[in-house]
């Protein structure tokens, strides 16, 4: 079916006016008269009949007149991407990639958020089993958040905030009772933080310029591990500046800055394009993203 058809029938049972649904549609009363001829002879009904100086609907007119109205508006629905997308309305569940340091302190900010607007919504949060986009592509997760890795070539991304890393031992760990210089930071036991248990990074390639050597004498795989760990040892691990403050003080803990110069946390993003137009997805990308960076 010709969806114009639909448009210059609607027109016609709304006005019953060839010249008036003409003036509607922004055509000719010639075009909408040999468009009529043809949906009379596809409905198998005059439609319009004459009456004295106007035309009124037959009986069958009358009953196609609200569905073809209803026609015309899901078809449009259709047509718009995200058009009459109401939150309210969803029931779906949504599954987000991240560590378990992104989890804590991004998860109550954003269930709070999605729950005002759309209580039938569910989040799954899923560790970083399969970063870089596999599943992102096979379709095991909507998005990834968190400090990106390398990703698939097709996957769409966004940055969301920068933030500076900081040192993190027991509020009464030896380093405070003096001035934290970068010999006696590499001086100190370190846990690393790595689930393929890896050792060195970027703090390591610091103290290496400066012909310093940090001990990490531990490898755990997660960051709730590592403060567990710290706030019962002399041991020091590494975290995100202000960013959970009253867990690290709940357990104990302090940070202080890093003398040395390192690079930021950059905290982004991640979809795959066949999500990118959805409204759905849409709505819970714009939410996670509104949650992480208010913090």
């Amino acid at each position: 079916m010709d969806l114009n058809l639909l448009r210059v029938l609607d027109a016609l049972l709304q006005e019953n006016s060839v010249t008036r649904a003409a003036e509607r549609l922004g055509t000719s009363p010639a075009a909408v008269s040999r468009t009529l001829a043809r949906l009379r002879r596809a409905v198998g009904d005059p439609l319009l009949v004459r009456a004295g100086q106007g035309l009124v609907p037959t009986p069958r007119a009358l009953e196609l007149r609200e569905e073809v109205a209803g026609l015309l508006r899901s078809c449009e629905n259709v047509l718009r991407p995200g058009a009459g997308f109401e939150p309210v309305h969803l029931e779906r569940t949504f599954t987000v990639q991240c560590t378990d340091a992104v989890l804590v302190r991004v998860a109550g900010p954003l269930v709070g958020r999605i729950r005002a607007e759309a209580p039938g919504v569910d989040v799954v949060f899923l560790p970083e089993s399969l970063e870089g986009g596999p599943a992102l592509r096979q379709g095991q997760v909507d998005v990834e958040v968190g400090v990106l890795g390398p990703l698939d070539p097709e996957i769409r991304s966004r940055p969301l905030v920068t933030v500076p890393v900081v040192g993190v031992a027991r509020a009464g760990h030896p380093l405070f009772e003096g001035r934290i210089t970068a010999r006696r930071f590499a001086a100190a036991d370190h846990i690393g933080v790595s689930r393929r248990g890896k050792r060195l990074g970027p703090i390591d390639t610091a103290l290496a310029e400066r012909g310093l050597r940090r001990r990490v004498a531990v490898v755990v795989p997660s960051h709730t591990g590592a403060m567990l760990l710290a706030g019962g040892s002399d041991l020091v691990t590494l975290g995100a500046a202000d960013w959970l403050p009253g867990t690290f003080a709940a357990l104990g803990l302090r940070t202080f800055p890093i003398p040395l110069e390192l690079p930021q946390l950059e905290l982004g993003m991640a979809w795959h394009p066949r999500n990118s137009a959805d409204p759905g997805q849409r709505w819970f990308r714009s939410h996670l993203a509104a949650a992480v960076q208010q913090l």
